[in-house]
C-alpha cells in the first residue's frame, strides 16, 4: 500500500510560507539529495492554494512522470490542466490512491489539506526540514485541531543548519 507523506520545509517557528506566501527563506542545501526525494513519489497531492501558487510561478504542479492531484471544491477541471481535480469525496479518492500500486504520495504545500487528511487518518508520515530562520508569521505548518502522536523514524543535521526530521504517524 502506498503511503501519504507530508514532506515540507518549515521555519523554526512553525511556518511553511511567509505572510505573503513567500518561500524565499527556504535553504537549498547542496547536501540534500532532492533527486532522491522526488524519486520516492509518483503522485503529488496539493490543495487549491498551493496549486494556484505553483501555477502563478509557472509550474502548475506538473512534474514529468508524476501525477498531480489537486483537492478543491471551488476549482473546475479546466482550471487544472495536466492535473486530476478531486472535489467532494476527496477522502475516498485518496484511500483509493493509497490502495493502488506504485510509489508513495507526496502531500505537498500548505497545512489546511494536511490537517484535514491527518484528521481523517490518511497521512502515514511527516517529514519536516526545519530551516534556520524565524519568520514571525505566515502559513502555519498545521492549523489548529486535534492531537496526532508521532514516532521519530529518522533525523539529520546539515552543515547549513537545516534539520531534517522524519516521523511515522501514530506512535
Amino acid at each position: 500500500m502506498k503511503k501519504v507523506v507530508y514532506s515540507v520545509a518549515t521555519s523554526l517557528d512553525g511556518f511553511v510560507a511567509g505572510p505573503a506566501g513567500e518561500a524565499d527563506w527556504i535553504t537549498m542545501d547542496p547536501e540534500i539529495d532532492f533527486m532522491a526525494l522526488f524519486a520516492r513519489f509518483d503522485t503529488v497531492l496539493m490543495g487549491r492554494k498551493t496549486y494556484e501558487q505553483a501555477k502563478a510561478m509557472g509550474g502548475g504542479g506538473e512534474m514529468p512522470g508524476v501525477t498531480s492531484v489537486v483537492v478543491s471544491r471551488t476549482l473546475r477541471p479546466e482550471d487544472c490542466p495536466g492535473a486530476t481535480l478531486v472535489g467532494d469525496g476527496a477522502e475516498a479518492r485518496i484511500r483509493d490512491l493509497k490502495a493502488g500500486g506504485g510509489k508513495d504520495v507526496w502531500l505537498f504545500g500548505g497545512g489546511a489539506l494536511f490537517r484535514s487528511l491527518l484528521d481523517a487518518g490518511l497521512v502515514d508520515a511527516v517529514e519536516v526540514a526545519v530551516m534556520p530562520v524565524l519568520l514571525g508569521g505566515g502559513v502555519p505548518l498545521l492549523p489548529a485541531g486535534g492531537r496526532a502522536n508521532l514516532r521519530l523514524t529518522g533525523s539529520r543535521v546539515y552543515k547549513s543548519g537545516v534539520v531534517s526530521l522524519e516521523y511515522a504517524v501514530g506512535g
